[in-house]
């Protein structure tokens, strides 16, 4: 994973741990929460506690000490976790072994599980909460949280519109162009023209650099956009997707060795050793960080070959906790447009609620460190209201971990891409049913 304060932590499935090691993670994660136990304090305030994985950028933003400002009775508490997999472990223990916190994160890749009849009911019903308005989310986005029965039990608090991050400085050496504008179009439509560019920047690469960072990227990426990914009438179907089959194809193409996220990875952006990243909203965090101030104003955002979503989260009350009317109301308020607009000017997550795209600060928003002229919020706001979600089911994120190691194979461990295909499958079939 990345460092344990960006967004992009979030979207990264970690390997199961052994039952031992989650038992014991699940049981120091309990004794860190609050609900579990007296959440009021001596002078009668409220105790709220967020359990997070990665980054949601509530109080990089200001905005848990902005509530507690307009509600004087209330405290909030996060209790963040890096690793999202290690979160979801712990989570699962809590939800049947008590130790929950007020409000707790839920990670896209587990939404389907989560309105699942076995885990619905342990989750409140936010539709009706204090200012929440159905309208205002991204439809797909709120029919997500929603279970069979019309409960929506989380709310939508950014989505992964994805563009192409690229170094202006490393195309221009290359002979490629570097306006946004122009940069979409060599690849518009086809993720296959993006693999096409990167040989042509390959024959004129300046020594010492590749193209893309990662093939998991690519990977990631090209499954996020199609319609069809592991799952298809409510039925697993990974083996056949086309999405998958072509995502794999085309990361057997554009192997580069580095794994996203680890720190040859993160080392990589400011040695500027590649031209490109796959570039979900949040990754422009990533890419602040680990560019350093030397590559202030050299990357610059244009459009993806195709419209896709990569990441995204809610926000979710647990039934059984002892503040669920306060909790609730947190949660609309730290989802509501202007909220949302905030975090994405701070961390770049780009908002679930739509109506923020509308707000100064949002569509004519430009990332300073990128550069003056890259158009990022118009990139992303537009991008997100492109995606056509494709069908999700209760192992999503457990597959996109486990296709993401398999390209792994073939990029850290010089497995065939016949072979490194052949142990993914033999992995998945073996632990997930």
């Amino acid at each position: 994973m990345p460092r344990p304060s960006v967004p992009s932590a979030r979207i990264r499935s970690a390997v199961l741990a052994p039952a031992a090691a989650a038992v014991a993670l699940a049981l120091t994660l309990t004794g860190c929460s609050a609900s579990g136990a007296d959440s009021a304090s001596a002078d009668g305030k409220i105790t709220l506690t967020v359990g997070t994985f990665g980054t949601f950028g509530y109080k990089e933003a200001g905005l848990y000490d902005a509530y507690m400002k307009q509600n004087p009775g209330i405290v909030i508490k996060e209790n963040p976790t890096t690793v999202e997999g290690n979160y979801w472990t712990a989570l699962q223990t809590r939800l049947s072994g008590g130790g929950l916190d007020d409000v707790q994160a839920l990670e896209v890749g587990r939404i389907s599980l989560a309105t699942s009849e076995e885990l619905a009911d342990a989750f409140a019903d936010l539709s009706d909460a204090p200012g929440v308005e159905k309208k205002n989310y991204l439809p797909w986005k709120w029919a997500q949280a929603t279970t069979a029965d019309g409960r929506t039990i989380g709310l939508g608090t950014d989505v992964g519109p994805m563009a192409i991050c690229y170094r202006q400085d490393l195309f221009k050496a290359a002979g490629l162009p570097s306006d946004p504008e122009a940069v979409g179009r060599l690849w518009a439509g086809d993720w296959a023209k993006f693999v096409e560019v990167g040989k042509e920047y390959q024959a004129k690469a300046p020594k010492g650099t590749a193209f893309m960072d990662s093939a998991s990227g690519l990977f990631n990426a090209v499954v996020s956009s199609s319609p069809v990914q592991y799952y298809k009438d409510g039925k697993l179907a990974y083996k056949d997707s086309a999405g998958v089959k072509n995502a794999w194809d085309l990361a057997v193409k554009t192997s580069q060795g580095l794994k996203m996220f680890d720190t040859p990875w993160q080392t990589a952006f400011s040695k500027s050793t590649f031209a490109t990243t796959v570039c979900p909203s949040w990754q422009q965090a990533n890419i602040q960080q680990f560019s350093g101030p030397a590559n202030k104003g050299k990357w610059n955002v244009a459009q993806p070959p195709a419209a896709g979503n990569w990441g995204g989260s809610f926000l979710a009350v647990p039934a059984s906790g002892k503040h669920v009317d306060e909790a609730r109301k947190l949660v609309a308020w730290l989802t509501a447009p202007e909220q949302q607009a905030k975090v994405f000017q701070k961390v770049g997550n780009i908002p679930a609620n739509q109506a923020a795209y509308a707000l100064p600060g949002v569509v004519d928003y430009k990332n300073p460190y990128i550069g003056p002229d890259a158009p990022t919020g118009r990139i992303f706001s537009s991008a997100a209201q492109a995606i056509k979600p494709a069908e999700t089911g209760p192992h999503a994120q457990d597959l996109t971990g486990a296709f993401s190691t398999g390209v792994q194979l073939m990029e850290q461990n010089g497995k065939s891409p016949e072979e490194a295909w052949s142990d993914t499958l033999r992995q998945i079939d073996s632990t997930i049913q």
